[in-house]
Formats: C-alpha cells, sequence, structure tokens
C-alpha cells in the first residue's frame, strides 16, 4: 500500500474506534476526505484505496478536479458559498455544509427552483461566536429557523460546526456538545428531524464522533501536509 493508503486506513480504524466508544456502528459515521489544495493525482491514490467521499473548500476545485476523477465520487462544499458561485456548485455535489446565513440560504433557494433541484444543506452554527467566523449565533438560528423552513427547495439535513482551533482535542468537546444541543434544540422547535452533525476535523475527529458527529471531514491526516501558501 501507498503511504496515503496505509494513513487513510488508520483513520478508518480511529473511527471505527471512536465510534464503538460512543455506543453506535461504523456506518454511522461518514468520513468525508477534505482534498482542498491536493492535486487529482493525490485524490487519486485515495480512490484508489476506497475513500469515495469528498469535500472541498472552493467551488473552483470542485468544477476542475470533478471531471478528472471517477464519476461515482461524491462531493461536498464545505467551505462558504458565494451568491454567484451557487449556480455553478449545485449540480456538482451532494451536500452544501456551510450555509451560513439565511441570504445565501434564499439564494440557493431561488436558484435550485429555477434549475430543478433540491439541495441538501446543512446550517452553519458559530458555536464560539468567533467574530472571524461564518454562521448563525445560536440566537440568531433560533429566531430564524421558520424563515428556513420557508425555502421549499431546501432539504435541511442538520448543522455544522467549525469551533475554535485548540492542540488539544480534549478542549473542543465542549463545543462539539453544544452544537449536538442547538441541534436537538432546532429538532424541536422546527419539528423535523435534523439527523447530520458535521463536526471534528484531522485533529479531533475522535472526539467529534463520541459527541454525536455523523460527519467527520479529515484532510491533512489523510492527504498529508499542506504546501504553505505562497
Amino acid at each position: 500500500m501507498s503511504d496515503l493508503a496505509d494513513r487513510l486506513q488508520e483513520i478508518r480504524d480511529r473511527l471505527t474506534a471512536a465510534v464503538a466508544r460512543s455506543g453506535r456502528k461504523p456506518e454511522e459515521v461518514e468520513l468525508l476526505a477534505v482534498s482542498k489544495t491536493y492535486p487529482v493525482e493525490i485524490i487519486q491514490q485515495a480512490v484508489d484505496a476506497g475513500q469515495l467521499s469528498f469535500g472541498e473548500n472552493r467551488v473552483q476545485e470542485i468544477v476542475l478536479k470533478q471531471p478528472q476523477l471517477p464519476g461515482k465520487l461524491q462531493w461536498h462544499l464545505i467551505g462558504p458559498l458565494q451568491s454567484n458561485k451557487v449556480r455553478k456548485v449545485l449540480p456538482l455535489v451532494k451536500m452544501i455544509h456551510a450555509v451560513d446565513s439565511l441570504d445565501i440560504a434564499q439564494d440557493i433557494n431561488r436558484i435550485a427552483a429555477e434549475m430543478g433541484l433540491h439541495p441538501k444543506v446543512l446550517i452553519e452554527i458559530n458555536v464560539a461566536e468567533e467574530s472571524s467566523k461564518h454562521g448563525f449565533t445560536a440566537s440568531a438560528i433560533r429566531a430564524q429557523l421558520e424563515a428556513l423552513y420557508e425555502l421549499d427547495r431546501l432539504y435541511i439535513q442538520g448543522v455544522m460546526c467549525i469551533p475554535p482551533f485548540d492542540p488539544v482535542p480534549e478542549n473542543s468537546r465542549r463545543y462539539f456538545t453544544m452544537l449536538r444541543e442547538i441541534r436537538d434544540e432546532l429538532e424541536k422547535l422546527g419539528g423535523a428531524p435534523l439527523p447530520v452533525l458535521s463536526m471534528g476535523m484531522s485533529h479531533d475527529f475522535e472526539v467529534a464522533i463520541e459527541e454525536g458527529a455523523s460527519i467527520v471531514r479529515v484532510g491533512s491526516a489523510i492527504f498529508g501536509a499542506r504546501a504553505p501558501k505562497a
């Protein structure tokens, strides 16, 4: 096996162990390989090792990479989405993770109607209310949930978060717990299930799984360190 295949298998083994600790089954947690900035040759190595779900931060990268890779792959947009990119990305992705405002949700809904699509989306929650991060605060999502549910083209699947980075995984636990509790509250408020919790990355995905994650977004732990920005 290649080094990448070895790393991918290690992540799968750790995921399986974390799922067991949380009292769930491995198929209840999806491993999303975050392939942003990595070339198609590297992504193909992950495909060869059996990985089919990939996450990208930028629409431009999905547009570039998707035609060069097998059609069986499932793509997720995990970064912020600008209004002028909605039309490009909607036909290409299984799910949009970072619906971070009512405005962008309305844009997605309008364009999806024009294109005859019903996109699956997640609502991004700014769990630490950081000014540098996108997403709804807990109070804002409560206030705007009804307006979001009025957007009849959207399949709202759940919520996602990016907590403040901390090199100690255990320190992220409270934010993962917070997201789960917000999700539970929104299910009661909206009267609809929100089964997807997208949380946890390379350094803390095991803690996220223990707190209920159903999608973990793992990049550098699979693909290796990213090249520094010029």
